[in-house]
């Protein structure tokens, strides 16, 4: 194994690892959070970090480590749904178009640049502005806005491998056309499109995050990150911890998730370095 090799495992490993950690501290809050995050206590609002209250206290006294810690099942749940089915509908619709092409190619290719033409944040924004706000409409809504880009990806990639040799072999062997996506074209793009994958749990968390911050995202008093820089931006001042540390765990969340994306790449696409 190569040098570049070598470094490039390492580096999967490294934030593999901090991405399973991420997931684990939310799915582990109740155990982890050393306080209840929904208990008020008016004789501790505003309190600065310290041995009792590790991020300080919000407003109303709530401890900001333990909203921290429940606010990642929130955020990383809708994250995670967004990725999900995102990935699900967009690969689906562009193998289909990629494969079948004339007709449905031309009408799903026209249905993506037309939901392209308008910013993605900003049609985002007026989605959940018409259906309302909360968990499920907010996750269809991010959902409707971002298939697109992964229809485009996964056409262009059955594009380049649907006339190869061993597709037109399979084809002269009797596989049907299912049998041909789903043994020879799908497992052959996937690992193409992990790298995507990957990186979308991040920007769709920094879209949530943003959505939660115009009082778009989860309602009122649940423990959701976008929600508490919300709620943060009127201390910026008297309370800054109130704003820094949910922006600083949405920050590390999103670069880890990048990252890893990165490192995917690296591994599938593995070369010398030149240095």
């Amino acid at each position: 194994m190569s040098s570049y090799r070598k470094k490039a495992w390492m580096r999967f490993s490294l934030f593999m690892f901090l991405a399973v950690l991420f997931v684990l501290f939310a799915l582990l809050a109740g155990f982890l959070a050393p306080k209840d995050p929904l208990a008020t206590d008016y004789g501790h609002m505003l309190e600065k970090p310290g041995t009792d209250h590790l991020f300080g206290t919000d407003q109303l006294g709530r401890d900001i480590f333990s909203r921290i810690l429940h606010g990642g099942k929130s955020s990383l749940l809708i994250a995670f749904a967004v990725t999900g089915i995102v990935a699900a509908v967009g690969i689906f619709l562009g193998t289909a178009a990629g494969y079948a092409g004339g007709v449905l190619d031309g009408i799903i290719m026209r249905i993506c640049d037309t939901l392209m033409a308008f910013p993605g944040i900003i049609f985002t924004v007026a989605l959940v502005s018409f259906i309302g706000t909360g968990l499920p409409n907010l996750i269809l809504a991010m959902s409707l806005t971002s298939w697109t880009g992964y229809a485009r990806i996964s056409r262009a990639l059955v594009l380049s491998v649907k006339n190869n040799v061993y597709i037109e072999q399979a084809r002269l062997g009797g596989a049907t056309g299912l049998r041909v996506l789903g043994i020879y074209i799908i497992p052959n793009i996937l690992p193409s499109l992990l790298v995507n994958i990957s990186q979308s749990i991040g920007s769709n968390l920094l879209t949530m995050s943003a959505l939660s911050l115009l009082g778009l995202g989860s309602p009122p008093p649940t423990p959701e990150w976008g929600l508490m820089l919300s709620e943060g931006k009127n201390f910026l001042y008297n309370a800054p911890w109130m704003l820094s540390f949910p922006g600083m765990v949405i920050l590390v969340c999103v670069v880890i998730f990048n990252l890893l994306g990165d490192s995917i790449q690296d591994l599938m696409n593995p070369r010398e370095s030149i240095y």
